[in-house]
């Protein structure tokens, strides 16, 4: 008898692994098989993936002229893991995308090379989440396909937007045509 309580309370034990690793999986993206640590909970609330800078793949980066020498911001943008082979096999990101823009202040000088600028402070994130099914209708962070928010670097986990049309998409309307994003700035892209 006791055996029997025993291998009852270990089928219990590995049932109870499975459903939470189950319901831990559900809310985690997979992109060809990838999983991630997820960028939005089941409401649709964004958030700064916590492991982006490990884990996710360099899209490409851009540096914003500053008035008279230098740049006066670098954006730095990094693509969840399998969201760049993806995109190089049919010229769309698929859904579950996500996309971190790291968003650095700037410090110029004289080197070498010449007149440089690099990251100096971090200002905060970008984060856009691909939803090509609409998951989200009643919440104002999304549309156009996407989720869009920005984090102040204070605070990855709070977003300050409070309505893509408003706080976002403006930026990207000249990229309408490329699912808002600006695609030529990005070599890894290149088929």
């Amino acid at each position: 008898m006791r055996t029997v309580g025993v291998f009852t309370l270990g089928i219990s034990g590995v049932a109870a692994v499975i459903a939470i690793a189950t319901l831990g999986s559900m809310q985690a993206i997979a992109i060809d098989g990838v999983r991630q640590t997820p960028a939005v909970d089941a409401q649709g609330t964004l958030r700064v993936p916590p492991d982006y800078q490990t884990t996710y793949e360099s899209l490409g980066s851009w540096a914003i002229a500053a008035e008279g020498r230098g740049s006066k911001e670098l954006h730095v943008v990094l693509a969840s893991p399998g969201s760049i082979e993806a995109y190089r096999k049919d010229g769309r990101f698929p859904d579950g995308t996500v996309l971190v823009k790291e968003v650095y202040e700037t410090a110029t000088k004289e080197m070498t090379t010449g007149t440089v600028s690099h990251a100096e402070k971090l200002k905060g994130w970008f984060v856009m989440v691909k939803d090509s099914a609409g998951r989200y209708p009643g919440n104002a962070l999304w549309g156009d396909g996407w989720g869009w928010s920005w984090f102040d670097a204070a605070d990855p986990t709070k977003t300050t937007s409070t309505d893509y049309r408003l706080n976002c998409k403006s930026c990207h309307v000249p990229a309408r045509a490329t699912d808002w994003i600006y695609v030529d700035g990005y070599p890894a892209l290149k088929r």
